[in-house]
């Protein structure tokens, strides 16, 4: 385990990325910028993955113009159950979870009810850029809402789990799981107070837990015991990271995956620019699996191959 304050000659010796090293070796040098198009809209993401037979919630639809709007009510009668996001938004700023309908209006995944006007106003708002990179005019999407695994059950606090899967030219390098805390409003942010667990590559197993960049070894909340996670259909989530780095053409990608009750492992988005958290969940660097991957020949390898890699060569 790293502590919170260490020198910079520790972290080299540790093999930890810091922001130069992803923006110039990781990012700038692997990501052709006529590609980030297709994972910072997430409406083109789904497009690309659905097309590429690669698992997604079901896309709704998608409110484009103010006229729209109006429509909503009528349009969602039969949903009782949704999210809807901004295409262009980053950081899970602006994406709503609707869990019922009652009353005329929506009720929230915290609970708290919402009138249609406030459907309304949250959807102007996304259209109108307020959560969107760089406040660019956008569109709503509406999708299908996940039914959560009950594999995460005592391990998260009322938001959405996710697998947050690091690939470099196409290999699995490491993972982990983030868990919401009521700290964080249910959310599956780690700099608002969620649970990082740096998964296995190896077997989907834990191998750390970190909240506020120090170590835990309980769940904030529940108290469940946070070396018990496992993820189930671990070969699977791992061969949808990778395929999603094939069809986007990106060599640095972050993939969020869900995991459905019934559908199983469900792309939730792309990052061109993930971040580097990840390595204190883990409780180790990047930059010693990055180097094997460069000295390895794998590149030209298909799926299964690379996956076989890294399942060997990192834990």
């Amino acid at each position: 385990m790293m502590p919170k304050f260490v020198s910079s000659s520790v972290l080299k010796q540790r093999g930890v990325v810091g922001m130069n090293y992803r923006n110039i070796a990781l990012i700038s040098a692997n990501n052709p910028r006529n590609l980030f198009p297709l994972v910072d809209d997430k409406l083109k993401t789904k497009i690309i993955a659905q097309e590429a037979g690669i698992a997604v919630p079901k896309l709704v639809g998608v409110v484009k113009v103010y006229h729209h709007i109006k429509q909503l009510e009528s349009f969602l009668h039969d949903t009782p159950q949704f999210v809807m996001k901004p295409a262009k938004g980053s950081g899970g700023k602006g994406i709503l979870v609707v869990k019922g309908q009652r009353d005329g209006g929506y009720v929230k995944s915290s609970g708290q009810w919402m009138d249609a006007k406030g459907l309304h106003r949250h959807a102007s708002n996304i259209l109108s850029g307020l959560f969107s990179l760089g406040g660019q005019p956008d569109v709503a999407m509406i999708e299908e809402m996940v039914q959560f695994s009950d594999v995460f059950d005592g391990f998260t606090y009322q938001g959405v789990p996710d697998i947050r899967i690091i690939v470099y030219r196409g290999v699995p390098v490491m993972s982990m799981a983030r868990l919401s805390t009521a700290v964080s409003d249910g959310k599956a942010n780690l700099h608002q107070g969620a649970v990082g667990v740096g998964i296995r590559i190896r077997d989907g197993k834990a191998a750390n837990a970190v909240q506020f960049d120090l170590p835990v070894s309980h769940h904030p909340d529940t108290n469940r015991d946070l070396s018990e996670l496992a993820v189930p259909h671990w070969r699977e989530v791992l061969s949808l990271s990778a395929r999603c780095a094939d069809v986007t053409g990106l060599g640095y990608l972050g993939v969020d995956i869900v995991l459905d009750k019934e559908k199983g492992p469900l792309i939730l988005e792309l990052n061109a620019r993930p971040g580097l958290a990840i390595q204190i969940a883990n409780g180790c660097g990047l930059l010693p699996r990055i180097e094997a991957i460069n000295n390895a020949n794998i590149i030209n390898c298909d799926v299964e191959q690379r996956i076989d890699w890294a399942q060997t060569n990192f834990l």
